[in-house]
C-alpha cells in the first residue's frame, strides 16, 4: 500500500511508523478477517490493544494521554494518516471503521468541543480504548441533509430532556459514549442544532443492530432516544453550534474515508494484478491479453489520480486551509474508483471472485459504502459544483 512514487508529505518518521503499523496490522488482524466477517463481529480487545500502541491518541495532545507534540502537530497528524491508510489493510472495512469511527468522530468532536472536564472524562478512555465512541447524525429520514433532523433535545430544569431516532451509526450497538445531533431550537435553522453525549446504559437510551452488505463488523445500529434525560454538562460545544461543528468534522471525515478508499484501493489492485500474472488461459497469464493488460492500466491511472487528489486535499487540511472542496473531490473520486477496481478485481478472478471463501467478495462488499457514508456521491457532486460557483 505504498505510494508508488515517494510522496515529500511522508518522511522517513512516517515510513517507519508505517512499516510497524503494517507488521502489527498483518499478525494480529488480518489472519482474523475471514472469520470475524463470518461472525460479524471482532473483539471488543481490539480497542484495549491499539490504545496499549498508542494508536488513538496520535492527534490528540500529551494531557489527554496522546502523543502530539505542541509545535509539531503536524507529525501527529501524519501518524495518524499512515494509520488510516493501513488499517484499511486489515481485510475487513468494518474493523477499520469501528476503529475510525471512535478515533475520528467520536474523539475528534470531544477534543475540539470539549470542556475540559468532557475531555477527561470522556476523551482520555477513548484514547486508551477503555471506552469505545460513536457518532450519530443521520436519521431515517435525514442524511445529508443535517438541518433537516427531527431528534430534539429541550430544557428541562438544569439540564436536558433527548427523544428521537438515528440510523446507521458505526460502533452503535456497543458504544460506550455516543455524541449525538439534536435540534434545540427548531425555529433557528442550522444555528437551532446541538451536541450532546450520551452514555450507554442512560434511561431511554437503546440500539438495535443492523446487519449490512459489506463492514458486517462495525456493529451498526439504530439508535432510539426515548426521553432521555441528560444532566447539563452533557452538552457538547455551545448551544446551537452543532451543525457548524459537525461541518467542520466532515472535512476531516472525508479525508478518512478517501485515504482508507485509496489504501483500499491499492490492496485490491494488487490482489487482481497478481492473480492474473499467474493464473494461465490460451497459453499465458490472464494479465498478458490485450484486454486486461489495458485495464490494468486504466485501474493504475484512475489509483493514482485518487492517491493525488487525496493527498492534496490533505496538505491544505494540515496547513490550516479551507479543503471543503478538495476532501470532497477526493471522496468522491476515490470513493468510486475504489469500488471500480474492487468489481474488476472479482470479474478477473471470474469464478473465484464470486466465492465467499475469497477475499475478493469481501473488498468488494466493504468499497462498495464508500461513495455512501460520510456524505453521498451525489452530495459531494453538489458541494463542488457550489464551490466552483455553478
Amino acid at each position: 500500500m505504498e505510494p508508488a512514487v515517494p510522496y515529500e508529505i511522508f518522511g522517513p518518521e512516517q515510513q517507519e511508523f508505517r512499516r510497524a503499523v503494517r507488521s502489527f496490522v498483518e499478525k494480529e488482524l488480518l489472519p482474523h478477517a475471514e472469520e470475524w466477517d463470518k461472525e460479524q463481529a471482532f473483539p471488543r480487545e481490539v480497542f484495549n490493544r491499539f490504545g496499549e500502541l498508542g494508536f488513538f491518541g496520535l492527534k490528540y495532545p500529551a494531557a489527554y494521554g496522546g502523543s502530539l507534540e505542541e509545535g509539531n502537530e503536524t507529525a501527529g497528524w501524519l501518524a495518524d494518516v499512515v494509520l488510516t491508510e493501513e488499517i484499511s489493510g486489515a481485510g475487513s472495512g468494518g474493523v477499520a471503521a469501528a476503529l475510525g469511527a471512535s478515533k475520528d468522530l467520536f474523539a475528534l468532536h470531544i477534543c475540539k468541543f470539549g470542556t475540559e472536564e468532557q475531555r477527561q472524562r470522556w476523551l482520555v478512555p477513548a484514547i486508551t480504548g477503555e471506552i469505545i465512541g460513536a457518532l450519530a447524525v443521520t436519521e431515517p429520514g435525514a442524511g445529508s441533509d443535517v438541518a433537516a433532523i427531527e431528534t430534539r433535545a429541550s430544557r428541562e430544569g438544569d439540564g436536558w430532556v433527548l427523544s428521537g431516532t438515528k440510523v446507521f451509526i458505526t460502533n452503535g450497538t456497543w458504544a460506550d459514549a455516543v455524541v449525538v445531533a439534536a435540534k434545540t431550537d427548531p425555529a433557528a435553522g442550522y444555528g437551532g442544532i446541538s451536541l450532546f453525549v450520551v452514555e450507554k446504559g442512560t434511561p431511554g437510551f437503546s440500539a438495535r443492530r443492523i446487519h449490512t452488505l459489506g463492514w458486517r463488523t462495525s456493529q451498526t445500529a439504530e439508535l432510539s432516544f426515548q426521553e432521555c434525560r441528560l444532566a447539563a454538562d452533557s452538552l457538547l460545544g455551545r448551544e446551537g453550534q452543532g451543525f457548524y461543528n459537525i461541518m467542520q468534522n466532515f472535512v476531516w471525515e472525508r479525508l478518512a474515508m478517501s485515504l482508507g478508499a485509496v489504501a483500499g484501493a491499492d490492496r485490491v489492485y494488487k490482489m487482481a494484478k497478481d492473480y492474473a500474472l499467474t493464473r494461465e488461459i490460451f497459453g499465458r497469464p490472464i494479465g498478458k491479453h490485450q484486454v486486461w493488460r489495458h485495464r490494468f492500466a486504466e485501474m493504475a491511472t484512475s489509483l493514482e489520480e485518487a492517491r493525488r487528489l487525496t493527498y492534496h486535499a490533505l496538505r491544505l487540511y494540515l496547513a490550516g486551509e479551507s479543503a471543503v472542496r478538495e476532501a470532497a473531490m477526493a471522496k468522491l473520486h476515490s470513493s468510486e474508483v475504489a469500488f471500480r477496481i474492487s468489481d474488476e478485481c472479482v470479474q478477473v478472478l471470474g469464478g473465484y471472485g464470486y466465492m465467499m471463501e475469497y477475499p475478493a467478495q469481501r473488498a468488494w462488499r466493504d468499497l462498495r459504502l464508500n461513495s455512501i457514508g460520510g456524505g453521498t456521491s451525489q452530495i459531494m457532486r453538489e458541494i463542488i459544483a457550489r464551490a466552483i460557483g455553478v
